[in-house]
């Protein structure tokens, strides 16, 4: 993590075979603020694997253009279906390795911390972080449902930072 110096940017992924939502904002203190937020959308064509490289590819280019200090993303959940949570779990890892090789922290959260962080509950539904989102960072409208996960994972990752540099002055 990033010495306590403000401001610091954070790169917020929701992770997804299909569709990978990226929300980034600058923070500084209490502070939050939206820089950019938006939804890479693989093709359904082609094999898995292309799927994974178009991840790739487009997290690195949003490295590059914004230049993130740290990385949040989603921990992949056990739903019913395996397949699902391992292709889920190659999209974090091709979002996570884009980061990684810029010397991007990555931090990781669950779905219910994130959700606790952002609305107060771990089993808030879309609607209500989509809402929380919207007022959290001063936005016009909420944002599309891959977005606004992207961004409550960079603000839960901003929260839990506050308060491990604060514990460490403590110390």
């Amino acid at each position: 993590m990033k010495p306590d110096t403000s401001p610091v940017r954070i790169l917020g992924i929701d992770p997804g075979s299909r569709f990978t939502g990226f929300g980034i904002i600058d923070v500084e203190g209490q502070k939050n603020r939206h820089v950019h937020s938006g939804c890479i959308k693989t093709s359904t064509n082609g094999d898995f694997s292309d799927r994974l490289k178009e991840i790739f590819k487009g997290i690195s280019t949003i490295v590059q253009e914004y230049h993130p200090e740290e990385l949040a993303i989603e921990k992949v959940f056990m739903n019913k279906n395996a397949d699902s949570a391992l292709k889920l779990g190659q999209a974090r890892g091709a979002a996570m390795v884009a980061a990684m090789q810029e010397n991007i922290d990555v931090f990781e959260y669950s779905p219910n911390r994130i959700k606790q962080s952002i609305v107060g509950r771990g089993h808030a539904d879309k609607t209500q972080v989509q809402h929380m989102i919207k007022m959290l960072l001063l936005l016009s409208e909420a944002p599309q449902e891959d977005q606004a996960d992207a961004l409550a994972v960079a603000i839960c990752h901003a929260h839990s930072r506050q308060t491990a540099l604060l514990v460490k002055k403590l110390a």
